[in-house]
């Protein structure tokens, strides 16, 4: 087998490729055991010349303040305490870096962004380290852009797809927050952000809906990423 665009050679297929209900079976067994090893923070970087060494591959979670990021992570790690949760938006000014089953994958926590009350200044930066990681990442396999399910796409978030587009990175839209949706407004949500995928080049076709509080979609996106682990 040989990988995708986003994929390296000899990897297992993921969810939207699974042909039958035992293929989809193994890769949620694949993810249920790949998240049943460890997880610990080990890095973080404030400045492109800050970044870790380059070495297994790498996830990396993007979104809005107050998107969900960090519980998100928790919820995906069954680690409570593993990615603090700020009542604070535009907190995280860093590039957090979780190592995953000794080596097997590495989940990056990304600057929030969009948030009004944040300097000027302080938005450009975000936006040089984040472009800057990007674009100059070789083991970065695939950005999981988070979108709150509650409300409509943000134009930030519409710049953010543009920032991948042009970094040329897969990504991935990961609806949060779905328990707190309407089932009508979470249904034209998920349709919405299949359409925003598709029209962008470096859109990943499938869309997972998600919800830390209730686990919803946690084995899905598990099952993704352990089809990109190593």
């Amino acid at each position: 087998m040989t990988g995708g665009p986003d994929r390296p050679p000899d990897a297992v297929p993921n969810l939207s490729e699974a042909r039958t209900e035992e293929d989809r079976a193994a890769l949620l067994e694949a993810g249920r055991l790949l998240f049943a090893r460890p997880c610990n923070f080990f890095y973080a970087a404030q400045r492109i010349d800050q970044l870790p060494p380059v070495g297994g591959p790498e996830v990396a979670f993007c979104g809005r303040s107050n998107v969900g990021k960090s519980s998100l992570l928790n919820a995906l790690t069954g680690q409570n305490a593993l990615a603090r949760v700020s009542h604070t938006p535009g907190r995280t000014r860093q590039l957090n870096f979780f190592d995953l089953g000794e080596g097997r994958l590495t989940l990056v926590d990304m600057p929030g962004y969009g948030y009004a009350q944040a300097s000027k200044s302080l938005k450009a930066d975000w936006q040089g380290l984040m472009f800057d990681f990007l674009r100059g990442r070789p083991t970065l396999r695939r950005v999981l852009l988070l979108l709150d399910a509650r409300i409509e796409t943000k134009p930030s978030d519409r710049m953010a797809m543009e920032l991948l587009d042009d970094a040329a990175v897969s990504f991935q839209i990961v609806l949060t927050k779905a328990d707190d949706a309407k089932p009508w407004w979470l249904e034209q949500r998920r349709r919405e952000a299949e359409q925003l995928a598709r029209s962008h080049t470096a859109g990943h076709p499938l869309v997972l809906v998600t919800s830390a509080s209730t686990g919803a979609g946690m084995p899905e996106l598990r099952a993704e990423l352990a089809a990109l682990a190593a």
